[in-house]
């Protein structure tokens, strides 16, 4: 482990030590959980002594802060300002919210055992990206909780940057503007709490991709219906003729949908309708959809379907009153590209090549707070932190790949820089 490595092991284990889950709750509260203001206050402290001005603290938990440029005496080129985006939080998958980060030195190919207590061991027949990490120091948990990587690595990068930065006045930037945000793991919540004029970028970074490599600017398009069925109850023994049972009209509308156009049944760039939850008594069903799609045009076509699906409802049965309410979450990267803002991707694989790094470009079933902030005309690609097995008790984190995507981010400063 070299030292730069080490500080890394040491911020990024500070960092996952400090409980941060959020919790789904549809928005109605942000942050979801108390936790993630101690993780944002530790991040404003940190950043007021290195320097940071403009530093900004909602009462939505959304950190702000811009590191002035730093330029060459006599430099009057227009430096394009660049931002960073994290999110705060962890993910809530009913494992404990506290983290034991562990350190396996030098990984040697076999089996790690997580915690002999609990007999958590992952596996390399379970686990065959292992293999790739052979010889090189990793973090993982102790099998109770996540690790965290995603997106404490990230946090861990940009805030090794900004130090990097601030102590080595040798090294010349225009402006940097950091975001750090919460409950990205339930709604990308905090980034749609943003409070852009104080992220004036001409482009943005999120850093919440996985594997050494990985380069993400096409993602889903999101969003969600819900479905609320009144119906008519009645004792059974006076039913026929009165009763309008609302479970099986929201059996019947699921029912409308093709099954093969499922998150189950499609891959890539396909999307899908999915019925992610029913709740039903007898008086009241609620049927909750998301909707995703890469293309914009199947997107809204996917939502004119589920309208229409509505309507046949209505017309299947009068009696009951059925309403829908449709709402989008975040849009497509790509969708917001365009000639004068390309160069931020070019960036990306400037950068790759410069540092010898194979990219991964991936069309992500899924979405990063760049979606939506892309959505606001900040383009915002994504790239790896160098984390994997997300959102699992196996999530272990390559220091090698750590190291790496904290290069990237100091290569894109620079070539930013230079033009």
């Amino acid at each position: 482990m070299n030292p730069l490595q080490e500080e890394m092991m040491h911020r990024f284990c500070r960092y996952v030590r400090i409980p941060s889950q959020s919790k789904p709750n549809g928005g109605t509260q942000v942050p979801s959980t108390e936790s993630q203001w101690d993780m944002a206050r530790t991040l404003m402290k940190e950043c007021e002594d290195m320097g940071l001005i403009d530093l900004s603290l909602s009462d939505k938990c959304v950190l702000t802060g811009r590191l002035p440029a730093h330029t060459e005496p006599g430099c009057d080129r227009k430096i394009p300002a660049v931002g960073f985006c994290a999110h705060l939080d962890t993910v809530d998958v009913d494992l404990s919210p506290v983290v034991h980060p562990q350190l396996v030195e030098h990984y040697d190919g076999s089996d790690i055992v997580l915690n002999a207590d609990k007999n958590i061991v992952m596996t390399v027949s379970d686990h065959p990206e292992l293999r790739d990490y052979v010889g090189q120091d990793l973090i993982t948990t102790d099998g109770t909780s996540v690790l965290g990587a995603d997106n404490k690595a990230a946090i861990t990068n940009v805030m090794t940057a900004l130090h990097t930065l601030t102590t080595h006045p040798g090294l010349y930037h225009g402006d940097i503007y950091v975001a750090f945000v919460p409950d990205e793991e339930c709604g990308l919540f905090g980034s749609k709490n943003m409070d852009f004029s104080k992220f004036p970028v001409d482009f943005a970074y999120t850093i919440d991709s996985c594997a050494l490599g990985e380069i993400v600017y096409e993602t889903f398009n999101a969003g969600s219906a819900t479905v609320t069925i009144h119906g008519v109850s009645a004792h059974p023994m006076s039913a026929k003729g009165n009763l309008v049972n609302p479970t099986l009209l929201a059996c019947d509308f699921i029912n409308m949908f093709d099954r093969s156009e499922t998150p189950e049944c499609t891959e890539g760039k396909e999307g899908y309708i999915w019925c992610q939850a029913v709740e039903s008594n007898q008086s009241k069903a609620v049927v909750s959809l998301n909707i995703r799609d890469h293309s914009k045009e199947k997107y809204e076509e996917k939502k004119r379907r589920i309208a229409a699906n509505v309507e046949k409802l209505k017309q299947m049965e009068p009696r009951a009153a059925i309403t829908c309410e449709m709402e989008d979450t975040y849009g497509n990267i790509a969708d917001a590209i365009t000639d004068d803002n390309h160069k931020a991707i070019d960036y990306i694989f400037d950068a790759f090549k410069e540092l010898q790094i194979q990219p991964k470009p991936i069309a992500m079933r899924g979405g990063t707070d760049g979606s939506f902030i892309s959505t606001k005309g900040i383009l915002t690609p994504n790239y790896f932190t160098g984390g994997l097995n997300f959102h699992s008790r196996y999530e272990f984190l390559p220091l090698p790949s750590l190291e790496k995507s904290y290069e990237v981010t100091m290569k894109l400063i620079d070539l930013i820089y230079e033009g």
